[in-house]
């Protein structure tokens, strides 16, 4: 066993809670006109405020660790779509279009969609009471 190993599941858990705090801060940026924006987008703008709901949603869900695997893949697709339909039009490399944190986000988030909440998941505390079912296997 490797000693990083022992860390696993804390960093882990730490790379969800800053991947899912940035997330959201865009979200916030674009519904409520803050964090250097220089408007909120109007409610119910195709696609800006949508994507932007979808970012503080999916964003706070994965910060708290609450239903963290659904709200990455909504996440990470979204994130995908920006990508493809604002950003890659502009110009063949995201250096050029963009697009860096548009796909920075996909891939973060499809990665936390794949690996788990990790600790400091509400979702563990308010599991931790219950015991896991028992799956029987065919036999």
């Amino acid at each position: 066993m490797h000693r990083l190993d022992a860390a696993r599941e804390h960093v882990i858990g730490l790379y969800r809670i800053v991947v899912g705090f940035l997330f959201a801060c865009h979200g916030v940026k674009t519904v409520f006109g803050l964090l250097g924006a220089k408007a909120a987008t109007p409610v119910g703008t195709w696609p800006g405020w949508w994507a932007a709901m979808i970012q503080l949603v999916c964003g706070a869900l994965i910060f708290l660790g609450i239903f963290t695997r659904p709200a990455a893949i909504l996440g990470s697709g979204s994130m995908a779509y920006a990508y493809f339909v604002a950003h890659q039009p502009k110009a063949l490399w995201p250096l050029e279009n963009g697009g860096e944190a548009a796909i920075m986000f996909c891939w973060a988030l499809l990665l936390i969609a794949v690996i788990g909440s990790g600790r400091f998941a509400l979702a563990r505390v308010v599991t931790r009471g219950r015991r896991p079912e028992r799956v029987s296997s065919p036999v």
